[in-house]
């Protein structure tokens, strides 16, 4: 018989019919009664196997995360809980979970930090369950919207010769002998003889590349993984992570907001319609989570209550040199309860600045625009100012920036002293240059870090519980 998931049958009008389901044991009460999960939602269904005829072994082989294939009648529930049960006529353990040697039990309830120390089996817990169904959500939802507006998705390359940020941190790509490296007549290493014929590293972003494609189809968009060498242990920090980089021909920045606003509520709404069983269980979550933090340090809204936050109010749009006015007036620089106090024009915002604007002074989410040039990448859009870029960052409550875009700078000469300025080597990017040469037009584009997207709808505080096998400073395992 074919198997059925749980989360179908758990919805399924009980008539005594005969149904197969498979899973995991997540508990067994009094030789009886079997909670099982397939991962298909956090709920179980409980197996009765009273009936069943089991050996004396089998019953002992029924133990937490074990696997079983169960065949029986589906019945309305006689106890509390759950609207219907199994009654089971046959059980097969598929696979067998020595319970003393199994690390996650009931009755201990694991941190966050020991379960990603067992990443392969973090998956079966209820919280890891739900952010991963939640995951899935939102990266459907994502090619969901795109494809709804005509854009094609374009796959852009994992190893290139470029680093499109100009920040220098990338992790580098070769097939040399480490302990024999080739060297040139400058003792240099000679990456002539390296597999790609010169140096190659793991993209940064598949911006540049993209921007390549919009020259052709008008809209596109990329959906992969990015890597960054940053040497940074922090929660909101990975060196590899997914990044959501559409582009588009005949854009301006205006254009390029709406896109990204629109972009944001769609998939939050989708994620709330169609998993709002699993945000309900993290909100709960959060909540019991913040009440041990200090007072001052909890959320004001509740997990629904930020998605709500973002879907019922229109994003606010500021520029940057405004944004600093308000920070620099503001009670809280003034009483020094920033961290990082604001006393000039061109500082880069913190986190805490930015989550000051979203949450305390404007209390919407924010988009930026318009900052100064020397905190920017070199093909961001000059204003005819001198001073900034047609820039624009969205910032959301207790996460601060979300999405970083921009205008392109389409016109060649501006782009290509504005490289030189930055050291950006011009020869090298002559294909990228290409594009301003011949029928160059004004575009835009952004990028969203995927996982900065599920942290947020998922209220998990730290980004290595988003993804699944998170990759850090000393950290690669599985």
């Amino acid at each position: 018989m074919k198997r059925a998931r749980i989360k179908d049958v758990l919805k399924t009008s009980p008539q005594n019919q005969e149904i197969t389901v498979k899973g995991w044991v997540r508990s067994f009460r009094n030789n009886m009664f079997i909670a099982l999960n397939d991962g298909s939602t956090n709920n179980n269904l409980q197996v009765v196997v009273e009936q069943a005829g089991l050996s004396e072994e089998t019953l002992k082989r029924i133990t937490t995360s074990a696997s079983i294939s169960v065949t029986g009648t589906l019945i309305a529930s006689q106890g509390k809980g759950q609207v219907v049960e199994v009654q089971a006529k046959t059980v097969e353990i598929l696979g067998d979970s020595d319970p003393d040697k199994y690390p996650l039990q009931l009755k201990n309830k694991p941190s966050l930090e020991y379960l990603r120390e067992i990443a392969h089996l973090r998956f079966r817990t209820n919280t890891f369950g739900a952010v991963f169904r939640l995951r899935n959500a939102l990266a459907f939802a994502i090619h969901k919207f795109f494809n709804e507006k005509g854009f094609l998705y374009i796959h852009t390359p994992i190893i290139t010769a470029s680093d499109a940020e100009g920040a220098g941190e990338t992790f580098h790509v070769t097939n040399l002998d480490m302990m024999n490296l080739p060297k040139n007549e400058k003792s240099e290493i000679d990456f002539k003889q390296d597999f790609f014929g010169r140096a190659a590293n793991l993209t940064v972003s598949g911006q540049l590349e993209g921007e390549l494609a919009a020259m052709a189809f008008s809209d596109i968009y990329t959906f992969g993984p990015t890597f960054r060498a940053e040497n940074s242990n922090t929660p909101r920090h990975l060196a590899e992570f997914w990044m959501i980089e559409p582009e588009m021909a005949f854009f301006d920045l205006n254009d390029n907001m709406d896109l990204a606003e629109d972009l944001l509520k769609y998939v939050i709404r989708y994620a709330m319609d169609n998993n709002m069983e699993d945000i309900e269980f993290l909100s709960q979550r959060l909540t019991e989570e913040e009440k041990q933090k200090p007072q001052n340090e909890r959320s004001e809204l509740t997990l629904i209550e930020k998605l709500k936050f973002c879907l019922d109010n229109n994003f606010e749009r500021v520029t940057y040199t405004e944004a600093i006015d308000i920070l620099r007036d503001s009670n809280h620089n003034k009483k020094k309860k920033f961290q990082y106090l604001v006393n000039e024009w061109g500082v880069d915002l913190q986190s805490e600045h930015e989550r000051y604007l979203v949450e305390k002074h404007f209390k919407k989410p924010v988009i930026l625009t318009d900052y100064p040039k020397n905190i920017k990448a070199f093909y961001m859009r000059q204003n005819d100012d001198g001073k900034t870029v047609r820039a624009m960052d969205i910032l959301f409550p207790g996460i601060g920036e979300i999405v970083g875009g921009s205008q392109r700078e389409e016109r060649l000469e501006k782009l290509e002293t504005r490289m030189k300025e930055m050291n950006i080597p011009v020869e090298e990017l002559w294909w990228y240059l290409d594009t301003r040469r011949f029928g160059t037009v004004p575009h835009a584009g952004f990028g969203l870090g995927f996982e900065r997207l599920v942290l947020f709808v998922t209220g998990m505080t730290n980004i290595r519980d988003v993804i699944a096998f998170p990759r850090t400073p000393n950290n690669c395992e599985f």
